[in-house]
């Protein structure tokens, strides 16, 4: 399964959300007390946009003058008819056993852990330290640079790392 960036730790702040567009789906993105979920962004009912629903949690009373609030910004409401879901898992409130919305799963990587996926090695004897060891070179000819000389200088690289921590949304088929 193929994972997006959707964006930075600091963009998705704890109690928002963002709503993104990939692979052709509107998913909305919610970070719950710092911990991220993702559900498709249409409503199993009418297909209305469910992440532009507000967010709330329950409240739950024991006796009169007395309530709980409890979950605070893991139900979604969907805007249209009001129907809830867990931003968690899907579920709905009304039947948890045969309606829920999709839901994708949401890690969150360190830009250097990214780029170190991507990045391959340096090819042996590349590196500036390893040409500038070589002794000779300037002026010589080599078979696989097409008659070329190569010249006496050596491009100083510095190491790369990205220090923000991104947000990945794993999205199937």
């Amino acid at each position: 399964m193929a994972k997006y960036i959707v964006g930075t730790v600091g963009e998705i702040a704890p109690g928002t959300k963002r709503i993104v567009e990939i692979a052709g789906r509107s998913i909305g993105i919610y970070n719950v007390n710092g911990s991220y979920f993702a559900l498709l962004n249409r409503c199993p009912h009418q297909a209305g946009p469910l992440c532009n629903g507000n967010t709330h949690g329950f409240l739950k009373s024991g006796a009169v003058g007395e309530y709980e609030y409890s979950r605070p910004g893991e139900i979604v409401r969907c805007p249209w008819h009001g129907w809830e879901f867990d931003v968690r898992t899907g579920q709905s409130w009304f039947d948890p056993v045969k309606v829920r919305v999709r839901r994708y799963d949401v890690t969150v990587a360190s830009g250097s852990e990214l780029i170190a996926e991507e990045v391959p090695d340096a090819e042996p004897g590349t590196t500036p330290a390893e040409v500038a060891s070589t002794t000779g070179d300037a002026g010589v000819t080599e078979s696989d640079m097409g008659g070329m000389l190569k010249g006496p200088y050596v491009a100083e690289t510095f190491p790369v790392t990205i220090e923000q921590e991104y947000v990945l949304v794993e999205v199937g088929r």
